[in-house]
């Protein structure tokens, strides 16, 4: 059976949110292990699936794309760290790298995304390369799942590496450039997410809109007829979310 359904940013963001809370290594971690959720956007929708709880999603946003252009603030509420599922407040998203174990989680979103070649862009705009560029090292070597929520929106059509590379050249510039950091990683989409909520194959077939839908993809739901039915109670349910 197939389906297609149609998802404002506002709705894939809990969507993606959704997915994520669904996913099993998270589970596992929720009963024992640490989660670490940077903030950011989407990750701010992740909070509150993880958490059980709505709160001012404004307040879990650093860097941020506005009609303005790139900006960056201070995120209002601390840093959201979950210890076998439960906020570790005497830790943030640096010292608790420490702590973690291999297979612990750290979440960070994406600004950019080459969605085939599994590569995601994240702008680097605060001191010490912002979280990026403090926690990657650490991520690595202490072999821990860098789970990267990102909606389709953020495609890009362009080699992330490329686009990070020509930034990166010493040239003169007019006004604040942001610099581009390539990061590899579990990529977890709308695509992801369905299929971790339903089991079924989500397909690409339009992107943006008007009306609100600016910025919104259209899927393509294929799977067997309950598997398709049940994703699209999912997508009815999160209808009408409100924007950001």
């Amino acid at each position: 059976m197939i389906a297609q359904v149609c998802l404002t940013v506002s709705e894939s963001k809990r969507l993606i949110a959704r997915g994520v809370a669904a996913l099993e290594a998270v589970r596992a971690r929720m009963r024992q292990g640490i989660i670490v959720v940077s903030s950011g956007s989407t990750n701010a929708y992740i909070v509150e699936e993880l958490l059980g709880e709505r709160f001012d999603k404004r307040s879990y946003v650093t860097g941020q794309i506005t009609s303005a252009g790139f900006g960056v603030g201070a995120a209002t509420r601390p840093d959201v760290v979950l210890r076998d599922g439960a906020p570790a407040p005497d830790l943030d998203r640096f010292s608790a790298l420490k702590a973690m174990q291999a297979g612990d989680i750290f979440l960070k979103g994406a600004n950019a995304l080459n969605y085939e070649r599994g590569v995601a862009g994240i702008w680097v705009g605060g001191e010490g390369s912002g979280t990026i560029g403090g926690t990657l090292g650490h991520i690595v070597q202490k072999r821990l799942h860098l789970l990267v929520p990102v909606g389709l929106e953020k495609c890009v059509p362009y080699a992330i590496e490329a686009a990070a590379a020509t930034i990166a050249e010493e040239d003169e510039t007019l006004g604040k450039v942001v610099s581009l950091f390539p990061v590899h990683g579990h990529i977890f989409t709308e695509i992801e997410a369905l299929s971790a909520l339903a089991g079924v194959e989500a397909i690409p077939c339009s992107a943006g809109g008007i009306m609100g839908a600016e910025g919104g993809v259209t899927l393509l739901l294929r799977g067997e007829r309950e598997a398709v039915r049940a994703a699209v109670g999912i997508v009815d349910e999160i209808k009408g979310e409100p924007l950001f």
